[in-house]
């Protein structure tokens, strides 16, 4: 079930996506990298970056938003997968991890996340 639950995050689409932008292809841009994709579990979001395969996983590299700490790191496909609640006492069902689809690749200062913005400018700004 892990494999057909990554699979759905591991979407053609996202694949294409990361071609070109492989881990380590964009350090040192900053506020400059281009966000490739973005996931969100609730008020988590993951902004990624970079990304590629691994074996039989993804690893994704970002900004996390959204839990004790905002920070760069890196999360495998398997991992974000794993990832549910059931909510179904709420009415709400089986809660995972899913892709913003309506978001369109960018640089990361275009994207119009006020905490994301104020991390970024806490970490680069002079």
């Amino acid at each position: 079930m892990a494999t057909t639950n990554q699979n759905r995050l591991l979407t053609p689409e996202v694949l294409a996506a990361f071609e070109g932008h492989e881990l380590y292809s964009q350090d040192g841009k900053k506020k400059d990298a281009k966000c490739i994709a973005v996931f969100r579990f609730g008020n988590i979001r993951w902004y990624f970056i970079e990304g590629q395969k691994d074996g039989e996983d993804f690893i994704f590299y970002g900004v996390v938003l959204g839990l004790v700490a905002t920070e760069y790191g890196y999360v495998s496909a398997k991992e974000m997968a794993s990832i549910s609640i059931d909510a179904s006492k709420y009415g709400l069902g089986i809660l995972q991890v899913e892709q913003d689809k309506e978001f369109a690749p960018c640089e990361l200062s275009a994207i119009k996340d006020a905490e994301l913005q104020e991390f970024l400018s806490n970490l680069y700004d002079d």
